[in-house]
């Protein structure tokens, strides 16, 4: 039998060990931003074009690398963080695979620019494919350069599996801001486009929380902070009037590093219960400083994933700090028991001493004295009565004023939910609403039961799909325009909503400082709900947008609004609102389906129910 096994050549490896490594551009971001760090660079610089598809560089002013450095950092199983296997237990530093360089050079486009601090010149090299095809002594500034170029040019299949621009510059900037979160001690900027999106000066852990997420997030940040001999605990959690539906600012780092552990986040939702309802999560930015022993990080490519030797222990213990924290600044509400409000003595008498009341006392009083007597003498006791007080019953006799002539208000008149059931809908209708959700009405066929929350994203959906299509929306001056902050990223997606917002009836100006003006709103929205929509927009975009984009930017607006103006359930109705709501209704093109293809409505036929009663 002739032999079938062989060696793959070298490019081949590669590639197959670059689909470990780098499975989309933020992979890339990840690996050149830790091998940064771990140069000791105090200011990094990442610039990305197109969703990191055309380019990824990340410039540092580390130590650099000497030319056989650099040479050698593209190849296999090349690293200088390792030197035997007992290192893997006792990592500090981040990247330590060795392969990541290679991986990255494998399936992609590769400029190098590295200068180490006393030498005079640098080097650059030039990689593509992992053959590297030029290199020379280049004039650079102390640190080291690397553009990725053209991610995936040789693996057509791969390039065509990654998502829209925007979605990958989603990933990028989670990537982002993982490391910069927790290496607040570097200076970090990020550019997208030519567009700056994050400058990050030196700061400390609450400073840079703020800065990557907007300023509003500093009052929502409670301190955490607790050391035993297992674990040392520190860092923020959000108020837990602040949870959303969504996992949004949630932040575990083991060591310097960012992790992944739902065992440990259901520790966190522990602590938070009977505080946020069920469907919420609580928002935490926690370090979890442990032996670098009891910990493995080979568990998985990315590293994001760990294994803890005890975590049933740093289970208990995050869960109480949680508690601890939440009770020590008094987040939670609490009843003091000891405490009685009765002895607290009113401001307005602090300082002064008692009075010690005066009594009175009749001497003349005599018990055994005659009424007669009595009557006469403590007379002048009394006070005057009220002269005419006769003239209040002179007219009790009165016809015009006797109790024959009151009038009663008559009772409110019931329709007959009954009345009218063979007619049609339209010309007799009759509705009422069932535990504030639903709204029952009559049909012939039997009885229609309406869900009044998707029934009206129907009707707001096709309104606002109406408005698109002529380009024009009718908007609403505002009488003092309102002024919204926001971060660099979400300035960015609004840029991108920004015409498809217009043609909805938004009017909105970007001004300095990531601050954007509205002056006009669609005429179904509110003043007061102007944030409360920004803020789902902004949210629920950060979802994952299908491949190709199948639902367009216009779309996906329109669905964001109506879920959120939309009535919610428990919202009570009149008799007119139901009726006008069922009207719009089936005045829709499509009126069975909600735009997220949720049942709006059921029928219950007269056939079941009259066998209800056999």
């Amino acid at each position: 039998m002739a032999d079938i096994i062989k060696l793959l050549p070298d490019h081949v490896a590669n590639q197959i060990a670059a689909g470990e490594v780098v499975q989309r551009p933020a992979s890339v971001v990840k690996e050149l931003l830790e091998n940064a760090i771990d140069a000791g660079a105090t200011n990094i610089k990442l610039i990305v074009k197109d969703g990191g598809k055309a380019l990824i560089q990340v410039v540092d002013n580390g130590i650099g690398m000497s030319e056989t450095d650099a040479r050698l950092s593209f190849e296999r199983h090349a690293t200088s963080k390792i030197s035997c296997a007992e290192d893997l237990f006792n990592l500090n530093t981040k990247g330590f695979r060795g392969e990541a360089l290679a991986s990255i050079a494998a399936i992609a486009h590769v400029d190098v620019q590295t200068k180490p601090e006393n030498a005079e010149l640098g080097s650059f090299l030039k990689i593509e494919g992992s053959k590297i095809t030029a290199q020379d002594v280049a004039a650079t500034p102390k640190g080291t350069s690397i553009a990725v170029k053209n991610l995936f040019f040789n693996i057509p299949a791969r390039r065509n599996f990654l998502k829209s621009n925007q979605v990958e510059l989603r990933h990028i900037t989670d990537e982002f801001q993982r490391v910069a979160l927790v290496h607040f001690d570097v200076a970090f900027q990020f550019y997208n486009n030519g567009s700056e999106l994050f400058n990050l000066p030196k700061e400390n852990f609450r400073q840079r929380i703020v800065h990557v997420f907007g300023a509003k997030m500093n009052e929502r940040l409670v301190p955490v902070e607790e050391e035993t001999e297992v674990v040392k605990v520190s860092g923020f959690i959000c108020k837990p009037e602040f949870a959303r539906k969504s996992r949004g600012e949630q932040f575990f780092f083991a060591n310097g590093r960012f992790i992944k552990s739902p065992y440990l986040h259901h520790a966190i939702g522990a602590a938070f219960e009977g505080l946020i309802k069920s469907e919420m999560q609580p928002g935490y930015f926690l370090f979890l400083n442990v032996d670098p022993k009891a910990i493995d990080i080979n568990i998985h490519p990315t590293k994001t994933e760990v294994k803890f030797d005890d975590e049933n222990t740093l289970y208990a213990i995050l869960r109480s700090t949680i508690k601890h924290s939440l009770g020590q600044f008094n987040v939670v509400p609490s009843l003091d028991f000891e405490h009685d409000n009765n002895l607290l003595t009113p401001y307005s008498y602090q300082g002064k001493e008692a009075v010690v009341p005066k009594v009175t006392v009749d001497a003349r009083f005599n018990p055994f004295e005659s009424k007669e007597s009595s009557t006469v003498r403590t007379s002048s006791f009394k006070k005057k009565s009220i002269e005419g007080w006769e003239n209040l019953y002179t007219d009790l006799d009165d016809k015009d004023n006797s109790f024959s002539s009151v009038q009663f208000e008559s009772q409110i008149e019931v329709p007959d939910i009954f009345e009218g059931q063979e007619e049609d809908i339209k010309t007799n209708q009759i509705a009422f609403q069932l535990r504030r959700k639903f709204i029952v009405t009559t049909i012939k066929s039997g009885m229609l039961v309406i869900n009044q929350n998707r029934a009206h994203q129907r009707v707001l959906y096709e309104k606002f799909l109406a408005n698109n299509e002529v380009k024009q929306g009718v908007s609403q001056q505002l009488l003092f325009p309102l002024t919204l902050e926001f971060t660099g990223p979400e300035i960015q997606q609004l840029k991108q909503f920004h015409e498809h917002l217009s043609v909805l009836g938004f009017i909105m100006n970007f001004g300095k400082k990531q601050k954007v003006t509205v002056s006009g709103i669609p005429t179904i929205m509110t003043e007061t709900s102007i944030g409360t929509v920004f803020a789902e927009l902004l949210i629920n975009n950060e979802s994952e947008v299908t491949d190709e984009e199948v639902l367009s930017s216009e779309v996906l607006i329109a669905k964001i609004l109506c879920r959120t103006l939309a009535l919610k359930s428990g919202q009570p109705l009149d008799t007119t609102s139901q009726i006008a709501l069922v009207n719009d209704l089936f005045g829709c093109e499509e009126s069975k389906l909600d735009p997220f293809n949720r049942i709006i409505y059921t029928t219950i036929e007269t056939d079941l129910i009259e066998k209800k009663f056999i």
